[in-house]
């Protein structure tokens, strides 16, 4: 899951980023509703869900819902605000917010409103996502290989879990390193041209070392693409 956090309070922002990574989301965080936007009108990548403040600078949390809106994006969001009072509610619900989350909030509050954000979403995946022989684990972040009578388990890191994640969501299509790149790295951490392959290259030598032949193909020229028929 890739998220567009937007929040102005560093130390807020940065708290939240890190609670988030921690959870296996991608995100990018931005400081300001135009830059908001251009995030998300350039359509780089697939997002989620979008965490909001209200109060922002150039461009306010609400009348990004709004722009949102008006361009018919359907893209789930959660508003951060210390604007508890009910008509402020309502004001945010009615600009386009899909839910409402009052300042100061506990993490865990915040983890399970994207939940169920998620939830309603066409882009929500389930908590072990199978594809063929191959199953993701996300409650134990590992790569389970059926192959009767038993199975093999694999720990993956969350980069690995990451590439593993959105593979497996488009099968046995071919992926082009740098969409791969786009959609699983932090935009602004600006990652070498590379560094999907050395990943990939990593991620084999990690299956090589359980006995087990990566799934995951290089197509020269082309991409990379999550072969079903693989197996150890």
């Amino acid at each position: 899951m890739r998220i567009l956090l937007v929040e102005d309070e560093e130390d807020l922002g940065l708290a939240i980023k890190q609670v988030l990574v921690s959870e296996k989301y991608v995100v990018d965080w931005v400081s300001d509703g135009l830059q908001a936007w251009y995030y998300l009108d350039n359509q780089w990548t697939d997002y989620s869900v979008a965490i909001i403040d209200w109060l922002l600078p150039k461009l306010s949390g609400l009348e990004l819902c709004k722009r949102l809106r008006l361009h018919k994006n359907p893209l789930p969001v959660l508003m951060l605000t210390a604007l508890d009072r009910p008509e402020n509610r309502v004001t945010g619900l009615d600009a386009g917010a899909d839910d409402y989350l009052v300042k100061p909030f506990v993490m865990a509050e915040l983890l399970a409103r994207l939940r169920a954000l998620q939830r309603r979403s066409p882009q929500f995946q389930p908590q072990n996502l199978t594809v063929g022989k191959f199953t993701l684990d996300y409650a134990n972040n590992a790569l389970v290989i059926s192959l009767a009578p038993s199975s093999q388990t694999i720990p993956l890191t969350v980069k690995e879990f990451q590439i593993f994640a959105y593979l497996m969501q488009h099968p046995n299509c071919i992926i082009s390193g740098s969409k791969i790149r786009r959609q699983l790295w932090d935009l602004a951490a600006e990652p070498m041209s590379n560094v999907v392959a050395a990943q990939m290259r990593l991620l084999r030598r990690k299956l090589a070392s359980y006995g087990c032949d990566c799934p995951i193909e290089t197509i020269r020229g082309q991409g990379y693409r999550f072969n079903t028929s693989r197996v150890c």
